[in-house]
C-alpha cells in the first residue's frame, strides 16, 4: 500500500475534456467548481438516478444491464436495498423540464450512428451539486458497452454528489456550532452536523456524536490516536481496532452486553480521500452481543496532514423497522464534510 506524501484535495474531472456542441446545446464539460454557491440547487431523493433514455432504448438487455449496474442490492446492508433508485424518463421531458434537468444524479443516452462512443461527464452542469453522464453512442451495444465499462465511475460520483448535497444542507442555517467548534478544539477537524445531533460523550480522544428518534438512531463515533505505521490500514488491525472501540465505549442494553463488528459476514473495504488526506473505508455489520440489535456502519481510517496521526470515524444506524441505506447515506456524509482546521 502506497500513502502517497503529498495529498491534494479530491476533485471529479471529466473523462474527456470537450468542445464539440452537445445535443443539449452545452458547448463544454466543466467541473463547476467555484460556481456551485450561485447555482440553483438540485432535486431529486436520497440515492435516487435519473436514466434519460427513450423507451426504445432502455427496454430488453439495456434495461436489465441498468438495474445489474445501479439497482443491485447495496453492499453491508443486513436488508435488501438497491444501490440507487431508477428512474427512467424520454429525452424530451428532461429537456423540456427544469425539474428534471436539475436533478442531482443523471444518466442522458443518446444513440446516433455517426455518435463517437464517448461519456462526457459533468459536474453542476444545470445545478449543484450536480453529477452527469452523457452517453454519446453509435448503437444499443456500443451503449451496453460503455455503461458497463464506465459504472464505477458513474457510481462514485453519484455517491460524491450525495456527499456534497448532505454537506451542503448541514453548513445552511441548521448547524450544530457547539459541535463544530467543540471538535476543532478537541481534535483539530470539524464535522457538519444538524442541530438535531447532540454530542452525548466527550472524554479524551474520542467523542460520540448521536441523533435519536423514535424510530431510529444514527451514531458517529470519533477518535483520534498515534500514527505509527502502515500497517494500522490493514483491514484485521482497523477491525480489531474498532471492536476495541466498541466495546469500551458502546455498551448494550442488557447486563454485559457491547456492540462490535459482525464477523460472520462480509466487509467491503475501498481506499478514498477525505478532506484530500488518504483513507480506508470498511463497510459492513454491527451487532450487539449478549442482545438483539445490529445494523450497518461504515467506518472511515483517516491519515492527518501532518502524518502523525489517525482519525477513525466509525457512522453506524440503528433502524430496526425502517429503511437502512438512505440512514446510513446521511452519516456517510457526514464523514465526508470532515475538514481539517489547518487544511487550506
Amino acid at each position: 500500500m502506497n500513502i502517497p506524501t503529498k495529498h491534494r484535495r479530491a476533485s471529479v474531472s471529466a473523462l474527456w475534456v470537450c468542445l464539440l456542441p452537445l445535443w443539449l446545446g452545452v458547448a463544454s464539460c466543466h467541473n463547476g467548481q467555484g460556481e456551485g454557491a450561485n447555482m440553483k440547487g438540485s432535486s431529486g431523493k436520497t440515492l435516487e438516478m435519473l436514466f434519460v433514455a427513450d423507451r426504445d432504448i432502455y427496454t430488453g438487455s439495456t434495461a436489465k444491464l441498468v438495474d445489474s449496474l445501479f439497482a443491485s442490492p447495496q453492499e453491508g446492508l443486513n436488508r435488501i436495498e438497491p444501490m440507487f433508485d431508477v428512474v427512467n424518463m424520454p429525452l424530451t421531458s428532461f429537456q423540456n423540464t427544469e425539474m428534471f434537468r436539475v436533478h442531482r444524479n443523471v444518466v442522458l443516452c443518446d444513440i446516433k450512428p455517426d455518435n463517437p462512443n464517448k461519456v462526457y461527464q459533468y459536474t453542476d452542469r444545470f445545478s449543484s451539486p450536480q453529477a452527469m453522464f452523457d452517453i454519446a453512442a453509435s448503437d444499443r451495444q456500443a451503449l451496453d458497452s460503455l455503461l458497463l465499462r464506465f459504472a464505477p465511475t458513474i457510481r462514485q460520483a453519484f455517491y460524491h454528489a450525495e456527499h456534497r448535497r448532505i454537506e451542503k444542507a448541514f453548513r445552511t442555517g441548521i448547524t450544530n456550532y457547539d459541535i463544530l467548534r467543540t471538535l476543532e478544539k478537541r481534535f483539530g477537524f470539524g464535522l457538519y452536523v444538524s442541530n438535531e445531533y447532540v454530542l452525548s460523550v466527550l472524554e479524551g480522544d474520542f467523542a460520540w456524536i448521536r441523533k435519536e428518534t423514535k424510530d431510529y438512531s444514527l451514531c458517529l463515533l470519533v477518535e483520534r490516536q498515534p500514527y505509527v505505521n502502515e500497517t494500522q490500514f490493514d483491514e484485521p488491525v482497523i477491525l480489531d481496532h474498532l471492536d476495541t472501540l466498541l466495546r469500551h465505549h458502546v455498551p448494550g442494553p442488557a447486563d454485559g452486553s457491547y456492540a462490535g463488528t459482525e464477523r460472520r459476514d462480509f466487509f467491503y473495504r475501498q481506499t478514498t480521500k477525505i478532506d484530500g488526506q488518504y483513507a480506508v473505508e470498511e463497510r459492513g455489520l454491527w451487532r450487539c452481543f449478549g442482545d438483539f440489535m445490529g445494523g450497518p456502519f461504515v467506518s472511515y481510517t483517516i491519515l492527518s496532514p501532518d502524518r502523525r496521526e489517525l482519525v477513525t470515524l466509525f457512522a453506524f444506524v440503528y433502524s430496526p423497522r425502517k429503511p437502512q441505506r438512505d440512514l446510513l447515506m446521511q452519516v456517510e456524509g457526514v464523514c465526508h464534510s470532515l475538514s481539517f482546521v489547518d487544511s487550506e
